[in-house]
């Protein structure tokens, strides 16, 4: 990517992050909504208990106080309202309409500027005419004069003057340049006049009067092509709009609505545009934070780590500031994974969505612990827990990337011993880390929800690689092996059984743990959406899951019980290997059509159809019917399976 690119990438990026900025000052007045005081709330009960009933028309009459004070919230939350709509509607527009856009506020802000300046300049000159000792003289007589001293003389106004004379020569290039009015030559020759006309009457023998109307007059003409932008731009905002609705609604009728927002998200950059706005952020309250003396105050803090601390409670006090350091989590997270990654030699692709999954996580732990509407001290007690938390599953999505690569390298005959190395590291590691983390945590802190969830999380963990590790040995041995290991499917059975029981436990205590925090900590409707979709994908369709296994493996289990063993004259005989693992068979079982095929295959086998693998005759007595089923239901060749052995080779 050239330089030229990454400049105008930048570019957009920082064009789209002023809108961020207006929201989350919107957010940071609660919506325009005053808060209710328990003075304020006091003093209406008092208005509502002085209120007189009338028995003739049976009404009541209130004081206006209450009604005025629903009318004025009622207007501050639809003016902030509209304000997000608007600021919103500038984020997603394009490039060309944003640049319009910002060019058309430069303008009036100008306008604006220029008139607060030419105002500020003609009261000073008016203030020192008037203290003048009542010697009416101007700037003009003093230059004719060579009166310097006086025109050099600081509590003068010529240098007022000419400062202001300076800066409506920078507002008069910048708006000549910008504005989008017509272009006539006339006006253009007009606009300088119009900017520099109070600076130079200053300077003139005029009353005090003249001078002190002159900046209103010199904002006329520029603030009338600012209005003529504005009304001849009306019919033009609205087809561009129309267009944006035509687009939207084609798109999602030939695409679907996802594709429309990952489409949407790809051309604003929202990941980027967040990043941006909350380093500003940032940098914002840094500045505030050296500005109030805050480095400086006496406590028992380090200066470094109260910054810290104030940056962190500040960086989240609204949802716009939670989203952009989800974008920041999002980000760290995502080169957290491409570091093991690379330590592991490895490139996969599902890897990829550990900062996409990391950030919603964070951002739902925000959302349901009310992030943002806690105290300061609280909030960052809460935002320290969630960040521990948020760790604790990355070591999780970071057993997702070793899992797999192990039992690729157990299954491998020719594997390279760096890279076994490099999975072993990491799965120490992910043991290490946990136990030290809870010591820390529990010689540090008192029990309480936060801490056993955190625990359950990081024993969990701790356990799924030793799961991992168990079957990474077996396979290597297996792999050793010059004859075929019969067992070995039923002790990684048990062992990956043993793991997801002890999984679906902590996933039960964890519910109850969220269920405990619902009731008697902090409710909320968030916590209480999550914990059923917990209940559900990790208790529920994890219990059906596993007992579906149970009894397809039991099935299976009786059903090649009932069919006898191969002798050994018969193997002996039949010098052949299994059909279904290429491997030799030392012994075998055989089917009701005089296949020979090993136990613990033809098991696997039955997990997914009761047909033979080689003639298609039925392995087991079941009903025509049934059979019929089967053959129009089932596949004829089985998929792999999680507790396979051979057939992942």
């Amino acid at each position: 990517m050239s330089l030229r690119t990454k400049i105008l990438g930048l570019v957009e990026i920082l064009l789209r992050v002023p809108p961020l900025f207006v929201i989350d000052e919107i957010l940071k007045i609660g919506l325009g909504l005053t808060e209710i005081t328990e003075y304020d709330l006091s003093e209406f009960e008092e208005k509502l208990d002085d209120s007189t009933f009338n028995f003739s028309t049976g009404t009541v009459s209130y004081d206006p106080t209450f009604y005025r004070f629903i009318f004025v919230s009622l207007a501050r939350l639809l003016l902030s309202t509209a304000g997000c709509v608007v600021a919103l509607c500038l984020f997603v527009l394009s490039t060309k309409h944003l640049m319009v856009v910002y060019m058309y506020l430069m303008s009036l802000g100008i306008v604006f500027i220029s008139y607060w300046t030419n105002f500020s300049t003609m009261k000073s000159v008016v203030a020192a005419l008037d203290n003048d000792s009542g010697i009416s003289s101007s700037v003009l007589e003093d230059i004719l004069s060579l009166n310097f001293n006086k025109l050099m003389d600081p509590k003068g106004y010529a240098p007022i003057v000419v400062q202001n004379y300076l800066v409506q020569c920078l507002l008069t290039f910048i708006f000549v340049n910008i504005h989008l009015g017509p272009r006539y030559p006339l006006v253009q020759k007009l606009l300088p006049i119009s900017f520099l006309a109070p600076s130079i009457l200053a300077i003139l023998p005029m009353p005090t009067s003249v001078l002190t109307h002159t900046p209103v007059f010199a904002a006329l003409l520029p603030l009338a092509l600012v209005k003529f932008v504005l009304w001849a731009s009306v019919m033009s905002v609205i087809q561009t709009i129309y267009n944006g609705y035509l687009h939207a609604r084609n798109f999602v009728s030939n695409f679907g609505m996802s594709a429309l927002i990952e489409a949407e998200w790809l051309r604003l950059s929202v990941p980027e545009v967040l990043r941006t706005f909350w380093i500003l952020r940032v940098l914002e309250h840094t500045g505030i934070f050296f500005l109030n003396g805050l480095w400086h105050e006496v406590d028992d803090l380090t200066p470094i780590f109260r910054l810290m601390k104030n940056l962190m409670v500040t960086g989240c006090d609204t949802l716009t500031a939670v989203l952009g350091i989800t974008s920041v989590v999002s980000y760290i997270c995502h080169h957290i994974g491409r570091l093991f990654q690379w330590v592991m030699l490895t490139e996969d692709e599902n890897d990829k969505s550990i900062g996409t999954v990391s950030a919603i996580l964070f951002y739902i732990l925000a959302l349901q612990t009310g992030l943002t509407g806690l105290e300061p001290e609280k909030r960052f007690v809460r935002l320290c827990r969630n960040f521990c938390l948020l760790f604790t599953a990355l070591l999780h999505f970071i057993h997702n990337i070793v899992n797999p690569l192990l039992m690729s390298l157990s299954a491998s005959h020719n594997p390279s011993l760096k890279r076994h190395l490099r999975a072993l590291l990491v799965c120490a590691f992910l043991v290490l880390f946990p136990i030290m983390l809870l010591i820390y945590l529990w010689s540090h802190h008192e029990a309480s929800t936060w801490l056993l969830a955190v625990s359950a999380f990081s024993i969990e963990v701790i356990v799924k690689v030793a799961v991992s590790l168990a079957i990474y040995t077996l396979f290597l041995l297996d792999a050793r092996r010059e004859t075929f290991w019969e067992g070995l499917d039923d002790y990684v059975y048990y062992i990956r059984s043993f793991g997801n029981t002890v999984e679906f436990c902590f996933g039960i205590f964890l519910f109850f743990n969220g269920a405990w925090i619902l009731v008697f900590e902090s409710g909320g409707a968030i916590r209480a959406v999550m914990m059923c979709i917990h209940a559900y994908f990790n208790i529920w369709c994890d219990a059906r899951a596993g007992w579906s296994v149970f009894m397809k493996r039991r099935t299976a289990v009786h059903k090649i019980e009932s069919l006898p063993e191969a002798e050994e004259e018969q193997l002996r005989r039949l010098d052949d290997v299994c059909a279904i693992c290429y491997q030799e068979m030392k012994s075998a079982k055989i089917t009701r059509c005089k296949h020979f095929f090993h136990g613990v295959c033809l098991r696997k086998w039955l997990y997914v159809q009761d047909r033979c693998p080689l003639c298609h005759e039925i392995l087991h007595s079941v009903e025509c019917e049934d059979s019929k089923e089967n053959d129009n239901n089932r596949e004829v060749v089985p998929p792999v399976e999680e507790d396979d052995t051979n057939f992942n080779r």
